[in-house]
């Protein structure tokens, strides 16, 4: 297993949709595992392929945030048949180091996917976990929290992008640090 460098917008790859995946691809066990890793080296909830540079539309789900490895979800070709009600909440993004906004979503969304056994699945989801997973279809779909924002917020967080990235502040790829051990080892 391998922590990947995680995308930074504004490189294309997080612009652009991705491509449906066939569950038998030959690496696709070893790049879910490097997902995996990747997520919870920042105990992240969710990570998209195309976050790590990767076209296949998938994405991995962790809502304990690496606290429980029973929580590990791999949807695969996954889409949304259902939403409804309305949240509003904070969301980040490993895309945008450091950029948290106040995001409108549905409350409830439906998905239907494949898992890793190449079997269809269908999951209601509501309130956090919900957000998680309408972020990760948009991900997938080339479409960044900046374009769920406020035409003023996206503005004032697209200044304040530039003025990182003029003063060099802005990575464009982050590379994190593999998880300590909770043994302090």
């Amino acid at each position: 297993m391998a922590i990947r460098p995680v995308v930074v917008y504004p490189n294309e790859v997080l612009t652009r949709p991705t491509r449906p995946v066939d569950p038998a691809e030959e690496d696709l066990r070893e790049l879910v595992r490097d997902m995996v890793e990747t997520m919870h080296a920042e105990a992240g909830v969710g990570l998209a392929a195309n976050q790590v540079g990767d076209g296949r539309r998938l994405f991995v789900l962790d809502i304990s945030g690496g606290e429980d490895p029973d929580q590990v979800q791999v949807l695969i070709n996954p889409e949304i048949v259902e939403t409804k009600g309305k949240q509003q909440g904070e969301e980040g993004c490993l895309s945008f180091p450091g950029v948290f906004e106040s995001i409108t979503r549905p409350e409830m969304a439906r998905v239907r996917y494949t898992n890793m056994e190449g079997q269809s699945a269908e999951q209601e989801m509501h309130g956090f976990p919900a957000r998680a997973v309408l972020h990760e279809v948009d991900h997938l779909d080339g479409v960044t929290f900046l374009q769920r924002m406020s035409p003023l917020k996206r503005k004032l967080v697209l200044r304040r992008i530039k003025k990182m990235q003029q003063a060099g502040e802005w990575p464009e790829t982050v590379l994190l640090e593999p998880p300590k051990s909770r043994t302090g080892e």
